[in-house]
């Protein structure tokens, strides 16, 4: 049976902290074979560039239809990393992903593609962060836009929404700087509870990174809008998470006319509700930095509906948010009126006839 090469996963929103993360991981990880990619939009362009410790091995630029992630990692990155891995030449892959692109996508690629899956495993994913401005690059409302890093013309995500996801989703957090004990305590306290928040990757050492850090399941679990779990105690200075749970729905209308005591504000908030008007599908809450996505997220598949959002910054929790939380539920044996809409149908589709 043909060994799985180990893949190292790296993503981020600033590359230089991601450059400099990969420099890293490049020199400490042995007969390794770094795979960068880049995507500009402008140009319709995605560029490869393929490198080892003895220099550059191949550079190309790859025209895409469609200058976005999903392209990308359909059209080359997958494959690319596949062929490195039966090339034969290098005993792991460092996998620079484009900046702000969401590692997610590769690795529940791979868990669904046994055929490229006989060649490759996920050994574990490193979200790279920028040590001088986590803080503002968390809770702040630029976007990827902004700064020139989307990865779309109609990219339009908030930096803090994305980087909060990657933090979330990594096995390791690597700071290309010392951050401050606040920063460093919200990073921890977003990351899930096992993950190693660090400064650099010099101290993990390549059997820990090419290891089994990376369990698919149990990244899913953390990152799920409807996961159920307790959590665990925010044992940082400076840092707070509030915990809004309830059975209860939220009143359409109510929802809509004050979504932004909860939705805005320069905090991480994520989670799930839903909503008496759709009752048979479980609704994602993200946002951050002020910046708020709301979608459809699946079927509660006879499982009991709940909503829950859980918000986490710095400083002081704002004091209102419990009562705002409770605001917007509907109210044990309150009706909603039946029409035809509900209010939320341009980011949640039509209402449909429930059996």
């Amino acid at each position: 049976m043909v060994a799985r090469i180990p893949v190292v996963l790296l993503a981020g929103v600033d590359p230089d902290a991601m450059a400099r993360t990969m420099v890293g991981l490049q020199f400490d990880l042995p007969g390794t074979v770094a795979c960068r990619h880049t995507i500009d939009v402008e140009r319709g362009v995605l560029t490869r560039t393929v490198s080892d410790l003895g220099g550059a091995v191949e550079v190309v630029e790859i025209p895409l239809e469609h200058a976005c992630v999903t392209c990308a990692i359909r059209e080359d990155i997958l494959p690319t990393l596949e062929r490195l891995a039966q090339d034969g030449r290098w005993q792991s892959i460092v996998a620079h992903l484009p900046v702000a692109a969401p590692p997610a996508q590769i690795c529940s690629a791979l868990a669904w593609d046994t055929r490229r899956a006989r060649h490759l495993r996920i050994a574990s994913v490193v979200t790279a962060v920028n040590g001088r401005t986590p803080g503002h690059d968390l809770l702040g409302d630029d976007l990827l836009a902004e700064r020139g890093h989307h990865c779309a013309h109609d990219d339009r995500r908030g930096v803090g929404e994305v980087l909060a996801a990657m933090i979330e989703y990594a096995d390791v957090i690597a700071f290309d700087d010392e951050p401050d004990p606040v920063t460093r305590g919200l990073v921890r306290t977003l990351a899930r509870p096992d993950a190693a928040v660090v400064d650099g990757v010099h101290g993990l050492g390549g059997e820990i990174l090419l290891g089994r850090l990376h369990q698919h399941e149990r990244t899913h679990a953390w990152i799920s809008p409807t996961r159920r779990e307790a959590l665990p105690d925010v044992r940082a200075t400076g840092t707070w998470r509030v915990d809004l749970q309830s059975l209860q729905p939220f009143h359409p209308h109510r929802l809509l006319e004050s979504i932004d005591r909860l939705g805005t504000g320069a905090h991480r908030s994520r989670g799930c509700f839903w909503l008496p008007t759709r009752p048979g599908r479980a609704l994602q809450w993200d946002g951050a930095g002020g910046q708020l996505s709301i979608g459809d997220h699946a079927a509660w598949c006879g499982r009991r509906a709940f909503t829950r959002i859980v918000l986490t910054g710095v400083g002081a929790a704002p004091e209102h948010l419990r009562s705002a939380f409770a605001a917007m539920l509907l109210a044990p044996g309150e009706a909603v009126a039946r029409s035809g809409e509900d209010g939320f149908e341009p980011w949640l589709g039509p209402l449909r006839e429930v059996a």
